[in-house]
C-alpha cells in the first residue's frame, strides 16, 4: 500500500521552529485551502420558511436509514419550518477559514446557524461575526444549565447557547488494541506504528500530550507547550502518525488505516455503536480536555429568526429529552441529571469520600483548590447532603465541583458511562 502523504496540518508541525500562536493557528488554519474540496457549503435559500443549519456529523439523533433525523422532522412538523442540514464541520479553523471573508463583509455565508467549539465562538463574538439573539425568540433559553449559563466569552447568553458537549481523549480499534488504551505509552505501542491519527485542533492533541507529561494546562508556559509540539512533530518524522486530521478520522477507523487515534467522544461512541463494539473510547489517565459546541447565527444569516425557533425547540424539555432518547437509542450514553438533593446527595458522599481519601488528583491546580474552599455542604433532615457555594462570597464558584458530582453520579449510575467516561475510581 503507497505511503500517505502528510496533511499539510502535519507538515506544519513538523516545521513548527515558530511561537505557540502561530502553531495554533497554523495547525488547523492551514487545512482551508485544500481539504475543503469534497465538503458542500449550505445554499442559499428563497423561502422563509426555511433554515439552513451547518453541524458536526454524528451529532444529532438519526433514522436507520441515516437519511432522516426525528427531531428535525418534528420541529418541520410544529413550526412548518424547513430544515436544510449540513454536517460541513470537519476541524473548527478549517470551516472557519471558509466563511471568514464573506463575515468580514456581514455577507450571507450560506448557513443561518452554526456549530462552533466554545473556544471558536468566543473568536467569532471577538470578531463581530456573531449575531446578538432576540431573547424574546428563545424563552426556553432559561432551561440552560446554571453551570453553563455565563462563560466568560459570552457572559449575557446575547450570542451562543451550548449545543452538545465534547471530550477528547483516546480512541481505537478493539481487536487491535484489546487492552484498550489509556496512556500516552499506550496509543504509541509498535501495533499501532503508522497506523495513528491525530486530531488537527491543537488544543485537544497537544493538550492531551502537555497532560501526559505533567503540564497544568492553565498555567502552560511557551517552553511547555513547545516541547509537545516537539514531541508530536517527532512522532510524526518517524513514522508514528499517518494522519493530522480533523472529523474525518472517523473513516480512517473504519477503513483500518488507523487503529488508534486522538479523538472526540461522540464520535467514538457513534462509531462503537454502528460498529458492535469493534471501537472504544476512554479519556487518558493523565486527563483529557472538554469544550462544548455552541449554537451561533452568523452575520449575513437570512433566516434568524427561524435559527432562534430552532435553538428553542431544542431547548423545550420535552424536545431534548426526545433528543436525548433517540441519541441513547444510538448506543450513545447520555444521561439527563437532575440537581436536586435526592440526585446528587450520593455522589456528593462519593465525592466527599474520594477527596478525604486523597483519591482525586487535580496536579495542584490553584483554580480547583479555590473552588473547593468555596463549597458549604448543606445537610437535611434525612441526612442527605447538597453541595453549595458560600453565599457570603458573591464571587464564589462552585461549578467544577457540581460538575464532578455530576460525573460522579453518571458513573455510579450506569456502568457503561463509567466505563466509555474513564471514572474507574468510583
Amino acid at each position: 500500500m503507497a505511503k500517505s502523504p502528510l496533511s499539510s496540518e502535519a507538515r506544519t508541525i513538523l516545521n513548527s521552529h515558530v511561537s505557540r500562536r502561530a502553531v495554533l493557528a497554523g495547525a488547523g488554519a492551514v487545512a482551508g485551502a485544500g481539504a475543503l474540496a469534497s465538503c458542500g457549503i449550505g445554499g442559499g435559500s428563497d423561502s422563509s420558511n426555511a433554515i439552513r443549519w451547518g453541524n458536526w456529523p454524528l451529532y444529532l439523533d438519526v433514522d436507520d436509514s441515516g437519511k432522516k433525523y426525528p427531531t428535525l422532522e418534528a420541529f418541520t412538523k410544529e413550526t412548518d419550518i424547513a430544515v436544510k442540514y449540513f454536517e460541513d464541520y470537519n476541524d473548527n479553523d478549517e470551516f472557519f477559514g471558509k466563511v471568514q471573508a464573506q463575515l468580514k463583509l456581514k455577507k450571507d455565508i450560506g448557513y443561518d446557524l452554526v456549530c462552533p467549539t466554545d473556544w471558536m465562538a468566543a473568536r467569532w463574538i471577538r470578531l463581530g461575526y456573531a449575531q446578538k439573539f432576540d431573547a424574546a425568540n428563545i424563552p426556553n433559553a432559561k432551561n440552560i444549565l446554571d453551570t453553563l449559563a455565563s462563560p466568560s466569552f459570552d457572559p449575557k447568553r446575547e450570542s451562543t447557547l451550548t449545543w452538545q458537549g465534547i471530550m477528547g481523549g483516546f480512541g481505537w480499534n478493539t481487536q487491535k488494541n484489546p487492552k484498550g488504551i489509556r496512556t500516552l505509552d499506550d496509543l504509541f505501542s509498535p501495533a499501532n506504528k503508522g497506523k495513528i491519527v491525530v486530531l488537527s485542533e491543537m488544543r485537544d492533541t497537544v493538550g492531551i500530550i502537555l497532560r501526559s507529561q505533567g503540564v497544568n494546562l492553565s498555567t502552560v508556559t511557551e517552553d511547555q507547550f513547545m516541547n509537545a509540539v516537539d514531541f508530536l512533530a517527532k512522532k510524526i518524522s518517524d513514522g508514528w502518525i499517518r494522519g493530522v486530521k480533523g472529523n474525518e478520522y472517523k473513516e480512517d477507523l473504519i477503513s483500518g488505516d488507523a487503529t488508534a487515534v486522538i479523538a472526540w467522544s461522540g464520535d467514538m461512541f457513534q462509531l462503537a455503536t454502528e460498529n458492535e463494539g469493534k471501537f472504544d473510547f476512554a479519556i487518558p489517565e493523565s486527563g483529557g480536555t472538554i469544550s462544548a459546541d455552541c449554537f451561533v447565527i452568523p452575520m449575513g444569516a437570512t433566516h434568524k429568526k427561524n435559527a432562534e425557533k430552532l435553538m428553542n425547540f431544542y431547548y423545550d424539555p420535552y424536545n431534548a429529552a426526545a433528543l436525548v432518547a433517540n441519541l441513547y437509542a444510538e448506543g450513545l450514553p447520555v444521561k439527563k441529571v437532575g440537581q436536586g438533593m435526592a440526585v446528587l446527595s450520593n455522589p456528593s458522599k462519593t465525592t466527599e469520600q474520594l477527596i478525604l481519601k486523597k483519591a482525586i488528583k487535580h496536579n495542584g491546580n490553584p483554580f480547583v483548590g479555590w473552588q473547593l474552599g468555596n463549597c458549604e455542604v448543606y445537610t437535611d433532615v434525612n441526612g442527605n447532603i447538597k453541595v453549595r457555594k458560600n453565599e457570603a462570597d458573591k464571587a464564589a464558584k462552585v461549578d467544577g465541583v457540581i460538575a464532578m458530582i455530576i460525573a460522579a453520579h453518571c458513573s455510579l449510575d450506569n456502568p457503561f458511562v463509567s466505563s466509555s467516561f474513564g471514572f474507574r475510581t468510583f
